[in-house]
């Protein structure tokens, strides 16, 4: 063990670094909750718009799943660029950029005319978001330390769940309300108004928001020294075993490895997420509305709890080796239980499914960016970091796409054997996440055996 991480271990024992943590947390990690809410909320909001956008502007079925998934394209194009940019301008500005122009195309839907403009505005939503989600993750590699940063990781990841858990609700709601208005569509106030949260959650970061420990106000000397030097060691670990630079990063093998798993985690999460609504709906026979978001709501609400409690238990390699292996295998006998349950009318049955399959894997994430920020710092961390995200994030391209035509080549009217597809995936990143056993750097040292 090195001399680093020996003082590394040393220090996070003490009191002035617990309190440094502890207060840093209280301070970012809500106003970084609140920025993904809005934006899992943005970008995952057009599956309750799915069947009005049909009747209103005839987006045909093929359209809407071009027009989720083309989202991915835009946000994977930008997304290293915005990386390197945040690394060069720092989060304070950058993020709240980020929610502000996103948050403006995001209301522009409001005005969709037909399939083109809803395609262009998708992939204009994923330009503007781009660099958001993989920016959080270098800022929170940048404030916490190693051995509490997977706890850190799954409070931010419990912003997905409460994004769905009121989001559904909330959409449900604003259409509902909508519709009631002459003049103007349910979905058209939806988007609007969801839009308009995301651009004050911009304004609001970047008061918010500080781009590192000696700039806080909130941390007296002793606690900004203390954090500055715990996280300068652990930097030296990671340059000792992992890639320098942006090039080395781009080449590094675990960057693709890691690539692949998010991947096919990816594809888990859109899969569902696209088309909740609808599935919820053609099991309970409802149409999408306010009951429909309530229902919707409910596998969220449990995987808040599920992301937040395993997040704690997997502090350790082994532990989330166990744990991230065990959850892809779950979401995906969940993914395929969902599918059975609604093709055999049984409405709970599916429900239950559906709720277990998120509680997996929302509760993969915070394990999986575990380990690239274990051994990668500076510019290789703004391109490793940005290259896992924007290429695994394709899933969320490839996962509607691929249900609609599966169904198309095999006729099915339920739409069970696209769902069946979506399930696969998920059980060859379980091969590949046990696989990491065989991984060693200097930096796993700080997360103990």
């Amino acid at each position: 063990m090195s001399v680093a991480t020996t003082s590394t271990q040393e220090l996070l024992e003490t009191p002035v670094l617990k309190s440094a943590i502890s207060k840093a947390s209280r301070r970012l990690m809500p106003m970084l909750v609140i920025l993904y809410v809005v934006a899992f909320l943005d970008r995952t909001n057009v599956g309750f718009a799915e069947a009005a956008l049909h009747v209103d502007k005839g987006i045909t079925a093929g359209a809407y799943a071009l027009g989720a998934g083309i989202f991915f394209i835009g946000y994977a194009l930008f997304e290293i660029p915005s990386n390197l940019l945040l690394n060069k301008f720092g989060a304070k500005v950058w993020l709240a950029r980020i929610a502000i122009t996103w948050g403006i195309v995001s209301s522009c839907f409001a005005f969709v005319q037909d399939e083109t403009s809803f395609v262009i505005l998708r992939f204009l939503l994923g330009v503007t978001e781009a660099g958001l989600f993989p920016g959080v993750i270098m800022f929170l590699a940048a404030w916490f330390p190693n051995k509490v940063r997977v706890k850190m990781f799954a409070i931010f990841y419990l912003a997905q769940p409460f994004s769905q858990m009121i989001g559904a609700p909330l959409s449900g709601w604003l259409i509902n309300i909508g519709d009631q208005v002459p003049g103007i569509a349910g979905w058209q106030v939806m988007f609007f108004v969801e839009g308009m949260l995301a651009v004050l959650a911009g304004i609001a970061a970047y008061f918010f928001l500080i781009n590192g420990p000696q700039q806080a106000k909130f941390l007296s000397q002793e606690e900004k020294n203390a954090l500055t030097e715990v996280m300068a060691l652990e930097d030296t670990v990671k340059e000792e075993s992992g890639p320098r630079g942006v090039l080395a990063s781009m080449r590094n093998g675990r960057v693709w490895y890691f690539t692949v798993i998010y991947f096919c985690l990816q594809i888990a999460v859109y899969g569902v997420t696209f088309y909740l609504p609808q599935q919820v709906s053609q099991l309970t026979g409802q149409k999408v509305g306010l009951a429909v978001g309530l229902l919707a709501a409910i596998p969220w609400f449990f995987g808040m709890f599920a992301c937040y409690f395993i997040g704690k238990a997997a502090n350790t390699v082994a532990r989330r080796r166990i744990w991230g292996t065990g959850l892809f295998i779950s979401t995906g006998v969940c993914i395929f239980g969902s599918a059975w349950a609604g093709s055999n009318h049984l409405p709970a049955l599916g429900i239950i499914f559906i709720t277990l399959a998120v509680c997996s894997f929302l509760s993969t994430g915070p394990i999986c960016w575990a380990y690239p920020t274990a051994f990668l710092t500076g510019s290789a961390a703004a391109a490793g970091i940005g290259l896992i995200n924007s290429l695994g994030n394709l899933g969320g391209f490839v996962a509607p796409i691929l249900r609609t035509t599966v169904n198309e080549v095999t006729a099915s009217d339920t739409g069970t054997m696209g769902v069946y597809a979506l399930g696969v995936l998920p059980f060859l990143a379980a091969l590949m996440m046990f696989g990491t056993r065989v991984f060693k750097n200097k930096a796993d040292e700080l997360l103990g055996k």
